[in-house]
């Protein structure tokens, strides 16, 4: 038998498949990561119950998740808007370095009270991570280079920076111990009452919102848009492609650092040498999974705050590798590259029987 595959571009994209994408791509993940829980004699319903059930019905996991979900969400719009200009910003991670440097050495050096020297420190870090992001921003939008290159390669020089302070002029009294000097209380993060979770939750979502209203109802945001589907129509229409590169890193590396401070202050209390858990590389599928949109961007990160800390359950619950986590994150972009080709191409699979003709049958011997 032999079998032929077509493959035709399609015009109209089913309502279906764009709106289920997300949806199947998480399904799609979450069951070939079954295989790995099979293979490690984990029963994955069991495993699936403890990180997602109880994680999201136990309230010190609900607060986990969400203290979790605030960088994943600052970090997955910084990825989100160059993504929606047609670039591909996976220098989060260095931006949210960048900006913890940046937050934590005004909240240690400045004195103020709580309500100015917060806001003065998220300044700074924002300042600082859209700084970082904005180089290469110009040398995309000025000469064209490869932002994917410059944006990783920057990531590594804004991870050494940071071990290099706090190993040397930031270093606090810690001995030998790299890492700053405690941040005073006026510098944290104070709680939200009720939620209990740190006000970097709110800055998350005054981001979302933010951004929300950017891409949807502003002129910037149509150009955004127009130039990541068209850059050469966005140019004959007279949209400037350079201020638009410009302006989506800035932007997104600010919410970035931002994301970087909100980590310190409200979690570590300290700089410390790779204090992230690479939460700027996360923001590249949490950003991909919510490409749509910025609310879609805040599902996503809440859905790997989930893994992240399901994932530390499951580990200690069922003695399962950490890497698991990693592994669902990998098969979640696979499985969105996988729907997003379908979304382009529908495929038509034709089976044509390939046995010989009998003699006395039309094309058979006479």
């Amino acid at each position: 038998m032999n079998v032929s595959v077509e493959l035709e571009a399609r015009e109209d994209v089913p309502a279906w498949l764009a709106y289920g994408t997300p949806v199947f791509t998480v399904v799609g993940a979450l069951a070939l990561s079954a295989v790995a829980l099979v293979a490690l004699s984990v029963n994955p319903l069991a495993a699936y119950g403890t990180m997602f059930v109880e994680t999201l019905t136990d309230p010190f996991g609900l607060r986990q998740t969400a203290t979790r979900t605030v960088p994943l969400v600052l970090t997955g719009l910084a990825v989100y808007l160059p993504l929606r200009a047609g670039l591909w910003n996976v220098g989060a991670e260095g931006q949210l370095y960048m900006g913890a440097v940046v937050g934590t050495w005004v909240g240690v050096n400045v004195s103020l009270p709580t309500v100015a020297l917060i806001p003065l420190a998220i300044v700074g870090a924002g300042v600082a991570g859209g700084l970082w992001a904005a180089i290469p921003g110009y040398l995309r939008a000025k000469w064209d280079v490869n932002e994917i290159i410059t944006t990783l390669l920057l990531t590594f020089v804004a991870i050494q920076i940071a071990s290099y302070l706090v190993r040397g002029p930031m270093q606090g009294g810690l001995g030998n111990i790299p890492g700053s000097e405690q941040l005073p209380a006026a510098a944290r993060f104070p709680a939200v009452p009720v939620l209990q979770v740190h006000a970097g939750f709110l800055v998350g979502l005054l981001a979302v919102a933010a951004t929300a209203v950017l891409v949807a109802r502003t002129r910037v945001g149509f150009e955004i848009t127009f130039v990541g589907s068209n850059p050469f129509a966005a140019a004959q229409a007279g949209m400037s492609t350079f201020r638009v590169y410009l302006l989506v890193f800035l932007v997104g590396g600010a919410f970035a650092g931002i994301a970087g401070f909100s980590e310190i202050s409200g979690v570590q209390g300290r700089l410390r040498p790779e204090f992230s858990p690479d939460y700027g590389f996360t923001a590249i599928p949490v950003a991909l999974l919510g490409r749509n949109g910025a609310v879609r961007v805040l599902l996503a990160a809440a859905f790997f705050a989930v893994l992240f800390v399901g994932g530390s359950s499951i580990e200690v619950t069922y003695g399962v590798p950490a890497a698991l986590v990693d592994v669902i994150q990998a098969l979640v972009i696979l499985c969105l590259i996988t729907a997003e080709f379908f979304k382009r191409y529908s495929v038509d699979l034709e089976f044509a029987d390939e046995r010989t003709p009998a003699e006395g049958e039309p094309g058979g011997a006479a």
